[in-house]
């Protein structure tokens, strides 16, 4: 397996919660910078009309990600009536308080833990893991698949991470994404001096953010991984499509993974 499991600090108990939220708006920046919901939308659109439903749950959503900008495209450019629910095994609930008390009546974070790879039966629609899916070990990452296979419900793993550089030189990202945090940081909004400070006075964030993206990198699977994964996982009835896209104004391919209804 060409993956690698490394860690990143978003993913430790201790990392401050000051620094989450910055790293958060930060990401919530580079996915409007490369056309994340933009490259995602029609992915969707096409579970969700074959499937014929307009629910969307989003597993491992942490502070929310790009899934409320992707519903709302959905909604607004494709006249898709979504409903969208957020969910985490460990619900982020300062995320939640604010998404749910925006009063938008077709998104809601739900507060009760939702186990991507055991998912209740009643939680029907299309499940989503939107850059989430390459934190997953193995065994972990399996356990998804399965159970949306056995459960025959639609699909959607979506990654902006790139591991397609040879596996020795993955850490080559490392100062590139130094440099690359230095230039976008003056486009994140809200922009704050928290956000100023950490990143051109005491530059923890940079050191932070690059090294998780590096470890991304490594850290997702690739198509090769995802066909290994799935070998097992076959019917008549049920199919799995893995490719990339890319936005015509961000050249950087996306991997995607889709499973639906054959």
């Amino acid at each position: 397996m060409k993956r690698m499991q490394l860690f990143e600090v978003e993913d430790f108990s201790w990392f401050p919660d000051y620094f989450r939220r910055c790293l958060t708006i930060y990401l919530n920046t580079v996915h409007r910078l490369f056309h994340t919901p933009e490259a995602l939308a029609p992915l969707l659109l096409r579970l969700l009309q074959i499937h014929r439903t307009h629910h969307i749950l989003d597993l491992c959503s942490g502070a929310g990600g790009a899934m409320p900008t992707v519903a709302r495209l959905l909604r607004e450019k494709h006249g898709e009536p979504v409903q969208v629910t957020l969910s985490d095994l460990y619900p982020n609930r300062e995320a939640a308080a604010v998404i749910n008390g925006q009063g938008e009546g077709w998104l809601h974070y739900e507060l009760q833990p939702v186990n991507a790879g055991q998912v209740e039966p009643e939680r029907q629609g299309v499940r989503t893991m939107i850059c989430s899916f390459h934190h997953m070990p193995p065994p972990v990452a399996k356990k998804i698949l399965t159970d949306a296979f056995q459960k025959r419900q639609p699909l959607c793993i979506f990654e902006i991470s790139d591991n397609s550089a040879p596996k020795a030189l993955w850490w080559i990202a490392f100062p590139v994404g130094i440099l690359l945090v230095l230039l976008v940081t003056p486009l994140v909004r809200p922009f704050t001096w928290r956000q100023f400070f950490f990143t051109y006075v005491i530059p923890i964030l940079p050191l932070c953010i690059a090294w998780d993206g590096a470890a991304s990198n490594a850290r997702t699977y690739s198509e090769a991984d995802l066909k290994d994964m799935l070998r097992d996982l076959t019917a008549p009835d049920y199919s799995w499509e893995i490719g990339t896209v890319r936005h015509r104004n961000n050249p950087s391919p996306m991997l995607y993974l889709l499973g639906q209804s054959a």
